[in-house]
């Protein structure tokens, strides 16, 4: 009876063996699957192209048109309203600082090739030029004169380029106003990822996993990301707002910009996130 137990043991204990070792031998295999998928997707990466979850999860039509017919709406009775208080606001501007009352620059918008074939050769003229299709982006001057003097940067906290009245209007999003006519347009829409300009652009398009999707759908005004993540201030918060853009992307509905728009509005009135 005793030997008949002690060989049972003996038998329990090498089965337990025998599934320590099978678990060691699939959980080493999955570690390389999983190392394996992420050399692969960093190697795509560096090589600029990617291959992004979103092409498959793209708005449909009927909701850009939808939206489209929205943006044109609501950009024109903003225009109209912004029209009423523009004179006063270029007098302040004009009296605070020596410089133009609007500010103009290039940014580049969204990348209608891959957002219809998906992933871009590396080798096409158009992806060496521009990633998206470049456009000129208006803003209410808020920073003195020459003030990337030195080369272009981020603006930061407590930035002295700022003008007095720059960060009044920077606090209530009134700079942003102008780009309305880029939205009456169709450069942009009233919802979407920031706009970006191309020399940033190729410095975080090799560092940021998945940059270039932000470029599926058109720049906006606002957004998920806007009203989250703020302003741009280093390579992580980067990483942050391309995690947010494709969210939006990936839900992006009536309900969606719905909140977004109702977030906006409590970020301005509160002041958050001016620089």
């Amino acid at each position: 009876m005793a030997r008949r137990g002690l060989d049972g043991s003996r038998r329990k204990v090498g089965e337990m063996a025998v599934e320590t070792e099978t678990l060691r031998a699939d959980a080493g295999a999955a570690s390389a699957v999983i190392a394996a998928t992420a050399d692969g997707v960093a190697q795509r990466i560096a090589a600029g192209s990617a291959v992004s979850d979103l092409i498959e999860t793209l708005p449909s039509p009927a909701y850009d048109t939808v939206k489209r017919v929205f943006d044109i709406v609501a950009s024109v009775i903003g225009l109209v309203i912004f029209g009423s208080v523009l004179p006063l606001l270029a007098l302040a501007i004009k009296l605070d600082s020596p410089g133009s009352v609007f500010y103009a620059q290039e940014r580049v918008g969204m990348n209608r090739r891959r957002r219809r074939h998906g992933v871009t050769n590396g080798g096409e003229r158009r992806k060496v030029l521009q990633p998206g299709r470049p456009f000129r982006i208006f803003k209410l001057r808020t920073m003195c004169n020459n003030a990337e003097a030195g080369g272009p940067q981020w603006a930061k906290q407590g930035d002295k380029r700022v003008t007095r009245v720059g960060r009044f209007l920077r606090k209530t999003r009134l700079d942003e106003l102008p780009q309305l006519w880029n939205v009456l347009r169709g450069d942009m829409s009233l919802i979407g990822p920031r706009p970006e300009r191309l020399c940033f652009i190729r410095q975080l398009e090799n560092d940021v996993p998945f940059y270039h999707d932000r470029l599926l759908v058109k720049p906006g005004l606002t957004g998920l990301a806007q009203v989250r993540n703020g302003y741009d201030e280093s390579v992580e918060s980067v990483c942050r707002k391309v995690e947010f853009d494709r969210e939006y992307i990936r839900r992006s509905g009536p309900l969606t910009d719905v909140g977004i728009l109702l977030e906006t509005v409590r970020v301005v009135l509160k002041g958050e996130g001016a620089r």
